[in-house]
């Protein structure tokens, strides 16, 4: 059995919810986020209010199921453990192919922007605060 440091079972989280665009397979997203009422984020696209939960794992459901052709890149992470809380501070490319099913229509988008990520071990990582923005 492989045994993963904490930093990379950290990248491991927040790869997953990225792949999860790739794959396509959503129910790996309740997995990994926090279900509870601590957890928050802030997106990069809209709504752009705090979010808690259950409209956040929406969201997440709605953006990958709306974007083909997804990738990713992460850019320079940078990862700070304090006993069981981890903060991530990264680059974030994110391109595809936004599609609307009902205009029969895709348009291509970069978003290339932030990422900060806050996990906690309970046992395993969890993410409880995503923060995505857009640069330019």
């Amino acid at each position: 059995m492989i045994v993963l440091s904490d930093n990379e079972e950290i990248i491991n989280v927040i790869e997953t919810l990225f792949q999860a665009g790739i794959t396509k397979d959503l129910s790996i997203l309740k997995e990994i986020h926090l279900n509870d009422s601590k957890f928050s984020s802030f997106s990069d696209l809209p709504p752009y209010d705090l979010k808690d939960y259950q409209n956040t794992i929406e969201l997440e459901e709605l953006k990958f199921v709306s974007i083909s052709d997804y990738s990713y890149e992460i850019k320079s992470p940078k990862i700070s453990i304090f006993g069981d809380t981890a903060i991530v501070a990264m680059g974030l490319i994110q391109k595809g192919m936004l599609v609307d099913t009902k205009a029969y229509t895709g348009e291509h988008m970069i978003i290339t922007g932030r990422a900060t990520f806050v996990l906690v071990k309970q046992p395993t990582w969890k993410i409880v605060h995503i923060h995505l923005s857009k640069i330019g």
